[in-house]
């Protein structure tokens, strides 16, 4: 396998407040990684980095061919570009959904292929509707966001994310918003991403599922990651911080 994302040296602070402090790793095509971590330790911040929803100070963002030297002093346009060329190569599943309500379950699938792909509508149609079939919601192309659940306009979301055909998917705690009953719906799509070989990249609480389907888990704490590792990260840590806060998220579960 070869690194399809890399990501060096991130810094990041919001005001006196440093979020990340030099954060680093590699992701394989075709596999999942889970950021894991409490309130505050900014995994999140990094997954927003990653298709610069948020803009650190120093650090470099690799996504396949495209990559954004953070901390390099490059003219506006040149920079606007590398942005444009890292976003492209992501797809976004965001906490809330972040649908557009006044549009159907369609056009919200259809609106990035098209207006920014500039791909045909035919097509772009067409894709829409196989994906909703596979995340279970074939015949619901014409409804609304407020005609769906939480779990099933999340279940949109991911088909939104997927309809770009990016080479990462990023998702930022994508059950954290969910009512607990809807929650599995939603982790088992993930999962099938996951056995489809989809690259994904997952802040989540959910220990459990992180168990199952990551490939490698990062443990943040105060802006830096405290332990990584595949599934042993979460059976048996080595960090004390990363023990306190697994015993502290299963028994809150």
């Amino acid at each position: 396998m070869t690194n399809l994302v890399e990501v060096t040296g991130l810094q990041k602070a919001f005001g006196d407040n440093v979020v990340l402090r030099d954060v680093g790793f590699t992701a394989e095509r075709g596999t999942c990684t889970a950021l894991l971590g409490p309130s505050g330790s900014g995994k999140t911040t990094v997954l927003r980095s990653l298709n610069v929803l948020e803009t650190p100070e120093a650090g470099v963002v690799r996504i396949a061919d495209a990559e954004v030297d953070f901390g390099a002093t490059v003219g506006r346009g040149e920079r606007a570009r590398q942005v444009r060329r890292l976003r492209s190569r992501s797809g976004m599943v965001f906490q809330s959904h972040h649908l557009f309500p006044h549009k159907t379950v369609l056009a919200n699938i259809t609106e990035g292929p098209v207006q920014v792909q500039k791909r045909p509508a035919a097509e772009a149609e067409e894709k829409a509707r196989a994906l909703l079939e596979q995340v279970g919601l074939a015949g619901r192309e014409a409804a609304y966001p407020s005609q769906l659940s939480g779990g099933q306009q999340q279940r949109v979301g991911i088909a939104r994310a997927l309809a770009l055909e990016p080479e990462v998917v990023l998702l930022d705690e994508p059950t954290s918003a969910l009512d607990p009953e809807l929650v599995g719906e939603v982790l088992a799509v993930v999962r099938d991403l996951a056995q489809q070989g989809w690259t994904m990249i997952i802040v989540t609480h959910e220990i459990r599922f992180a168990r199952d389907v990551a490939d490698q888990v990062l443990f943040l704490s105060d802006g830096v990651v405290a332990e990584r590792g595949g599934a042993e990260v979460l059976t048996d840590p080595q960090e004390e911080r990363t023990r306190r806060f697994l015993s502290r998220v299963l028994e809150a579960g």
